[in-house]
């Protein structure tokens, strides 16, 4: 059930709530089409990267490859999404830093309200390859802000 703070009764205080932790399992997407600038098919690559770095970790998500996401001037493309959580799109990930760096968000995801992984938490890789964030489906508060 969506809250506000400002609906509450005033001696209940935000932190007694339920932590909306995203539900699992938490999706990775990779999408296996992407094209370096030379032409080079990078995604399979990325894949691979992404896969790998997960595991190392003991990361427990879903892995898949997509076909497209939509993003071909901004490859390789990489999502992470759940049913309850946001979704994150990321661009310009090469594997040598990217797979680690997606790996150590879905960690931080998967511990998120709502797998909005704070700004600080995110590899810089990340902080300048965002593409978008959309809203999980089953929240969206009249006045449209992010959870807190």
């Amino acid at each position: 059930m969506d809250r506000d703070a400002s609906t509450l009764p005033d001696d209940t205080c935000v932190t007694d709530l339920p932590r909306p932790l995203p539900s699992a399992p938490v999706v990775v997407s990779v999408c296996v089409n992407c094209k370096a600038a030379d032409g080079a098919v990078v995604g399979p690559a990325m894949l691979d990267a992404v896969t790998a770095a997960l595991d190392e970790r003991d990361v427990s998500v879903m892995v898949r490859p997509v076909q497209c996401l939509s993003v071909c001037k901004r490859p390789t493309t990489v999502a992470v999404t759940s049913q309850d959580g946001y979704t994150f799109l990321f661009g310009d990930l090469i594997t040598d830093t990217g797979a680690d760096a997606v790996a150590s968000f879905v960690q931080s995801y998967q511990k998120s309200d709502y797998g909005l992984v704070p700004w600080r938490e995110r590899a810089d890789v990340l902080r300048k390859g965002m593409v978008a964030r959309v809203p999980p489906l089953r929240w969206s508060p009249e006045d449209g802000r992010a959870p807190k």
